[in-house]
């Protein structure tokens, strides 16, 4: 999972996995080191009325209705977004492989990118 802070936004793009894992396990998390403290963000779903995120004790949890979350894995729905009512823009999103490939970079668990045309008369 990736997570995009800029400004008052919080964007976080899910892979194969992590959407998989979001949608069985009714979770999924990411950890992030630095020296001798870590950030967590993660994102889980239930009985919530609206998307929401907190930060406490160095950990992004992000909430999402189960609605929202039902089938994700096996439909084509991008994300889903939000403003919050504190103005925080919330965005979460499949994570889809680049249309060029970049190196150094492994996309073999994002989803593959919907504008990406595969011809045989190319």
């Amino acid at each position: 999972m990736k997570l995009r802070i800029q400004g008052n936004s919080l964007r976080l793009r899910l892979s194969l996995t992590d959407v998989a894992e979001l949608v069985k396990t009714g979770q999924t998390s990411s950890t992030c080191n630095f020296m001798d403290h870590h950030l967590i963000y993660k994102i889980i779903h239930g009985t919530f009325s609206d998307i929401s995120a907190e930060f406490i004790h160095n950990i992004i949890t992000v909430s999402v209705p189960s609605n929202l979350v039902i089938n994700w894995d096996t439909d084509d729905r991008t994300g889903f977004e939000t403003t919050d009512i504190n103005g925080l823009y919330i965005l979460i999103e499949k994570d889809f492989q680049c249309l060029k490939p970049r190196i150094h970079e492994d996309e073999s668990d994002l989803f593959p990118n919907p504008q990406s045309t595969i011809s045989s008369h190319d």
